[in-house]
């Protein structure tokens, strides 16, 4: 009967949900109201949290927690950094000229959603082409799924369910990193480059002695393949990359190929062009996306779940419709995330284990409680200690003392200093990744 009542709850948490989603639509509709609307909306969700926040029983879960949560995000952020200079130098190897040049690969997808556009009544297309939903809405909503634990929507430890979250994502885009690096593929957008990278027009001497000479001739390339030997010399006459002084970082230079305008820092570099261009397989804002919509089927279920799946198809759609990414990059995201998910249940479970253990004590406790009796009777403590650790019961002690209160006192306060932190820096982190996200 439980079972029953978690698919169809229709809660706060689905309702706030759906609250943000619409009421951040609003900045496309009437961005009066969304500018008067939005700072209530997040003013009383935080008050709420902080609210709860006293009343929360698991805040010793949650500590357990904080190390994994911890070393998550430091692997998500390790993957960020690896993700972003390999977006700039997949772009950067080959030189500006190559993607104005070279024409977008063929996108069945692509044609399909135009033909829809022919034979779909214009309300439908239009609801199809809105910008419903973006990359800082899913990352929102996981946010709100995690906060809900004070309000016993979701299973406890919060930690642990972002732990597995940030776990995934990393690993998630650690592939997708690897992949789109394998091989180079042009953007859907020829002209994206030449507006968010600086960078020389013409190819690195890499691609100048290797690709370069072969990528346009058909008696070339059967002749590389035979020799497996790069043996023509490099095409044109070009001029040498700019080599700022990076100091212990100079090794990046020929990865990211800086120009004189972007200034000496090299970190500049990869916070200024906001994205890739060239075609990165496969989309992570899909995978985001993905990810959100299992951590809601899996963690509270119901209506709202089925809801952001649909938002999710939505978004694939819009991003093969926007030409933001080919339709194969976001079905492989989609199938990526889910698998991902599916494997990483080991750090955070819906399921509770809980139960299952107890059910086991009970079986224990029902097998050995004639002797338990005998031995309660004879007054043997030792005998009661003995059959109490089989079953994994710790006795209580009777006389825990003055010393023993000290302890727990300065326990609760230790505890209460953590619950203070943790919710204080979880706040931050939203409004960081608000910040930050709010232009996809």
């Amino acid at each position: 009967m439980s079972k029953i009542k978690t698919k169809i709850r229709i809660g706060g948490l689905g309702i706030a949900a759906i609250s943000y989603i619409a009421i951040d639509y609003l900045r496309h509709v009437s961005p009066i109201w969304h500018e008067r609307l939005q700072p209530g909306l997040w003013g009383v969700l935080a008050l709420a949290v902080v609210s709860r926040v006293p009343f929360y029983k698991y805040w010793s879960s949650e500590l357990r927690s904080a190390i994994p949560f911890i070393a998550s995000l430091i692997f998500l952020l390790s993957t960020l950094l690896f993700e972003v200079l390999t977006v700039r130098f997949v772009t950067a190897v080959l030189g500006l000229d190559w993607h104005r040049e070279t024409d977008p690969l063929p996108d069945p997808g692509q044609w399909l959603l135009l033909a829809l556009n022919e034979k779909l009544p214009p309300s439908i297309v239009g609801i199809l082409r809105a910008r419903i939903i973006g990359l800082h809405h899913y990352l929102m909503l996981f946010m709100m799924l995690a906060f809900s634990v004070v309000f016993d929507s979701v299973k406890a430890p919060g930690l642990g369910l972002g732990a597995r979250y940030m776990f995934t994502m990393a690993v998630g885009r650690l592939l997708r990193t690897i992949t789109f690096a394998s091989t180079i593929l042009p953007s859907v957008r020829p002209w994206c480059a030449a507006s968010r990278f600086p960078v020389p027009s013409y190819p690195h001497s890499w691609a100048q002695t290797y690709y370069v000479p072969y990528s346009s001739d058909a008696t070339a390339i059967r002749q590389l393949i035979q020799n497996d030997v790069a043996y023509a010399d490099p095409v044109g006459n070009y001029p040498g990359d700019h080599r700022p002084d990076w100091g212990s970082m100079s090794f990046l230079i020929d990865f990211l190929r800086p120009t004189a305008s972007e200034g000496p820092s090299w970190y500049h570099l990869l916070t200024a062009a906001g994205g890739g261009c060239n075609d990165l397989v496969y989309s992570g804002h899909m995978f985001v996306a993905v990810l959100t919509a299992m951590a809601w089927t899996e963690a509270y279920g119901g209506w709202t779940s089925g809801l952001i799946w649909a938002l999710v198809i939505h978004s694939a759609q819009r991003e093969v419709r926007e030409r933001h990414h080919y339709s194969v990059d976001c079905v492989v995201a989609i199938y990526v995330g889910f698998l991902l998910w599916k494997m990483t249940g080991f750090i955070w479970s819906s399921k509770d284990n809980a139960s299952i253990r107890n059910m086991k004590r009970l079986v224990k406790l029902d097998k050995i409680q004639g002797q338990l009796f005998r031995a309660a009777k004879d007054s043997d403590m030792d005998k009661v200690r003995s059959l109490l650790n089989e079953i994994e019961v710790e006795p209580s002690s009777s006389s825990s003392g003055k010393s023993g209160g000290k302890n727990e006192e300065s326990s609760q306060l230790a505890m209460a200093a953590f619950a203070c932190f943790t919710t204080i820096f979880s706040l931050t982190v939203v409004f960081l990744a608000f910040t930050w996200t709010s232009d996809g």
